[in-house]
């Protein structure tokens, strides 16, 4: 009799579990939403979670999640939906937070905010997502499109940033908002003042330009709080250039020190800045292969991350990354004008690696042509292949390689792995010119991509 009844119990629970699961629940079935808002108090704008002060120390990505508890982060920021369930939970698991990332379609990419009917229904898309995932206890707000001021007229997209951020309000009451913009202007931020005053967090992504945001965001008259919602390394378009125009990416070692500056400058603004995710969280092509990633192709991560645990941590990591020191290209002891080398001939490269806990430092190189596969605001670009047979000796901290035949850019990637899980690396761009010893004579004054050499 009480068997009839404990398997009439579980069999009439199983739709509703099923329903669950449907709905996107894969971990938890009786979850409870933990509250989130914005609190200002007599020192400025807090947000609280569960009723207790909440800083982000965040991560813009949704890998190596337990690399980011390691360090001290407590959050982390996706920019869509795509497998949002699979995301809460992990990070659930962990004790990490989500800024769950709303995509609004860009004008950029063809979408047209005077469309009133793909207008609607974007908006009823993101009402049934954030029906299904408000209540689950790792959500931290709502992040309502990134960038979509990027390369844009008309500002209608603000209207429907509003109305999504209305209807939030409306259907979850835990949750506060946010929309992110591609730096920091002025007129942007007054028209999310106008246009969508449902927003309650400002979010920026900001990389060399980030003091100068941190220190204009109140005068441009916002006056609630914000985060940096994307920050790292100085970005490929605000560099120095060769003379053929390709952007000299910073070292590892360069870019800790540049972290290490960023983040004290982005928590001393304790009046207005509730945190901020550095980004990346992962590895990606944009531009190089390593110009925002903090972890190599194959999961080792780079000294920006030791930065961070320091001062989310307070205390040193128990292994450092390894440094570079120098690095250089030269042809018998001289160093080539302006890295514009020769086709055909052979050169050397040299790379000096340090490391901190004394590790046996292995270096790996590669050679690859200069990305031509572009595109704006993160699109995905597809990274191009080494080139086999130029990597003639290596030896320690030296290699020798023989130049491409063909003429045009180039990279050297030069990787120190320290067995300990860590690496650092450099890139040098290179440009290859015609063998004036060829047969038949080539031209030795050449135009090519802008600039001239002899």
């Amino acid at each position: 009799m009480s068997l009839k009844k404990s398997n009439c119990s579980i069999f009439s629970l199983l739709p509703v579990r099923l329903l669950l699961v449907a709905l996107g629940w894969s971990q938890l079935v009786s979850a409870q939403p933990i509250k989130v808002e914005v609190v200002q108090t007599s020192n400025g704008w807090q947000l609280h979670r569960g009723g207790t002060p909440y800083y982000i120390k965040g991560g813009g990505g949704q890998v190596y999640l337990d690399k980011l508890v390691e360090i001290g982060g407590n959050s982390i920021r996706t920019w869509s939906l795509e497998n949002a369930e699979k995301y809460l939970d992990e990070a659930h698991k962990l004790g990490l937070t989500v800024t769950m990332g709303l995509w609004v379609q860009h004008e950029r990419h063809g979408f047209d905010y005077n469309d009133e009917a793909a207008v609607k229904k974007q908006l009823e898309y993101f009402t049934s997502k954030v029906k299904q995932l408000k209540d689950h206890p790792a959500l931290l707000m709502w992040g309502i499109g990134n960038e979509v001021d990027l390369f844009y007229s008309n500002t209608k997209v603000w209207n429907a940033i509003q109305d999504i951020a209305k209807m939030i309000h409306e259907v979850d009451p835990n949750h506060p908002t946010t929309t992110v913009t591609a730096g920091l202007d002025s007129t942007e931020v007054s028209l999310v003042m106008k246009n969508a005053p449902d927003i309650d967090i400002y979010g920026i992504n900001t990389y060399g330009d980030l003091k100068k945001a941190v220190d204009e965001v109140s005068r441009f008259g916002w006056k609630g709080p914000y985060f940096i919602a994307e920050w790292g390394p100085n970005g490929h378009w605000e560099v120095a250039k060769t003379v053929w125009g390709a952007p000299i990416e910073q070292t590892s070692t360069e870019k800790a020190a540049s972290y290490a500056e960023r983040i004290r400058y982005i928590m001393a603004d304790s009046a207005q800045c509730i945190g901020s995710y550095v980004f990346l969280w992962g590895q990606k092509q944009e531009t190089t292969s390593t110009w925002y990633g903090l972890f190599s192709e194959d999961g080792k991560s780079t000294a920006p991350i030791d930065e961070l645990h320091h001062l989310w941590r307070l205390s040193a990591p128990n292994n450092s990354s390894p440094a570079i020191q120098g690095f250089g290209i030269d042809k018998d002891g001289s160093q080539p004008k302006d890295n514009i080398l020769i086709s055909g001939e052979k050169y050397r490269v040299k790379a000096m690696f340090t490391d901190p806990d004394n590790d046996k430092v292995k270096v790996k190189w590669q050679i690859v042509s200069e990305s031509t596969d572009l595109k704006a605001g993160g699109d995905a670009e597809t990274a191009p292949p080494a080139i086999p047979g130029l990597i003639k000796a290596r030896s320690g901290s030296e290699m020798q390689f023989v130049t491409p035949k063909r003429e045009g850019a180039y990279r050297i990637y030069v990787s120190g792995y320290d067995g300990q899980g860590h690496m650092a690396y450099v890139n040098i761009p290179f440009y290859v010119r015609p063998n004036p010893n060829a047969q038949p004579p080539v031209q030795l004054k050449k135009r090519t991509l802008q600039f001239e050499y002899e």
